[in-house]
């Protein structure tokens, strides 16, 4: 299968969205370059895992990791972490898929942009699916591991976003330590609960993102993405216990 890659000005196009919603973008040539990805197969995968069910937004991450790990990541790595590859698939080889799973793109073009053309970063789904799946698949070949780990990523989904916002964090192993950190000492619910009467902090601040925001602050002091997991494990409770050791400061309240 020949994927032909979206010239560079495709993101500030007037007519892409009409075209991708009328099926004429494959038969314009000014939308493409010369360049051409020949890729096996390119099997259907949810893009997009905005639901407020969990229990469905956690079936659709688990699908995506399937798909991205048999298929998509037995690709070169230049291809599936290539924001233009990726655009270029969906608008030329995933139109009835997007228009069948995601119709709200036929409401408004920021709809579309936010479903088809996120930027290729830590809020864009592929990219988060991408990026789990790969830590996951590098660091164990065991079926069982596997799904303990994207488990984990699902369960932790806000920790996991923030971790990967960082570019000095978007390392899998200490992505794997913290999730076995998680595990080991069952700290999910108190990583995602809410952190009020902080004014000095965001209205919708988690401990989970306080604590990766210290292990940012500290660095390069502290090289935490290059600790094994016991090193970074006191560390982790010493940032833990600045958000949850002064009950006179912080209500937690799981949600």
């Amino acid at each position: 299968m020949e994927i032909k890659l979206l010239d560079a000005s495709y993101k500030t196009s007037d007519t892409l969205y009409n075209d991708f919603l009328e099926d004429q973008i494959i038969s314009n040539e000014s939308y493409f370059s010369n360049d051409i990805i020949t890729i096996m197969d390119a099997p259907d995968f949810p893009i997009y895992m905005a639901q407020k069910n969990e229990e469905e937004r956690n079936k659709l991450f688990f699908e995506a990791f399937r798909v991205l790990g048999e298929v998509y990541l037995q690709m070169d790595r230049d291809i599936h972490l290539d924001e233009r590859f990726w655009h270029s698939l969906l608008l030329t080889h995933k139109r009835d898929f997007i228009l069948e799973h995601y119709p709200e793109v036929k409401l408004d073009e920021k709809t579309f942009k936010n479903i088809v053309l996120k930027k290729f970063d830590w809020e864009n789904y592929i990219y988060k699916s991408v990026l789990a799946t790969q830590y996951v698949i590098d660091h164990t070949s065991d079926s069982n591991e596997k799904l303990r780990y994207f488990n984990l990523i699902v369960d932790n989904l806000d920790l996991f976003n923030y971790i990967i916002k960082y570019e000095i964090f978007r390392n899998g192993q200490f992505l794997i330590n913290v999730l076995d950190i998680i595990d080991e000492l069952d700290l999910s619910k108190v990583l995602k609960a809410k952190i009020k009467n902080r004014s000095d902090l965001g209205k919708d601040e988690r401990v989970g993102r306080r604590v990766i925001f210290e292990f940012n602050k500290s660095y390069p002091i502290v090289l935490s993405p290059m600790l094994d997991k016991e090193e970074l494990k006191p560390l982790f409770l010493e940032n833990l216990e600045k958000y949850i050791g002064r009950a006179e400061e912080i209500d937690l309240t799981i949600v």
